[in-house]
C-alpha cells in the first residue's frame, strides 16, 4: 500500500475490492481525492498480470485513460498507483 485509497461507493471500490481479492501479480491506480477541489474519484486496476511491473503500468493507464475520457483534470494533477502486489 502506498497510500490509502478513497473509496466511494462506485465503481471504484468494487475495483478496490477486486483488486484484494485477486490472487496474482495485481495493481489499483487513483487519482489523489481533494474533498476541497475533486468531486469525483477515476482509478484503474489490472487483475493477475504477468508482473507486478506490467500490472501497475496497465492500472496507471486505465486511469489516464478514464482522465482523458472524462475531460477532468484534478487538484493532484493525475494517477498514481495506491497499491500494488
Amino acid at each position: 500500500m502506498r497510500f490509502p485509497p478513497t473509496l466511494g461507493s462506485g465503481e471504484c471500490n468494487v475495483a478496490y475490492k477486486a483488486y484484494v481479492a485477486a490472487g496474482g501479480h495485481s495493481a489499483y491506480a487513483t487519482t489523489f481525492y481533494s474533498r476541497v477541489v475533486d468531486l469525483y474519484i477515476i482509478c484503474g486496476t489490472k487483475l493477475n498480470a504477468p508482473s507486478q511491473k506490467a500490472a501497475e503500468e496497465m492500472a496507471l493507464r486505465g486511469c489516464q485513460a478514464g482522465l482523458s475520457k472524462w475531460k477532468v483534470k484534478t487538484a493532484s494533477g493525475g494517477c498514481a498507483i495506491s497499491a500494488s502486489k
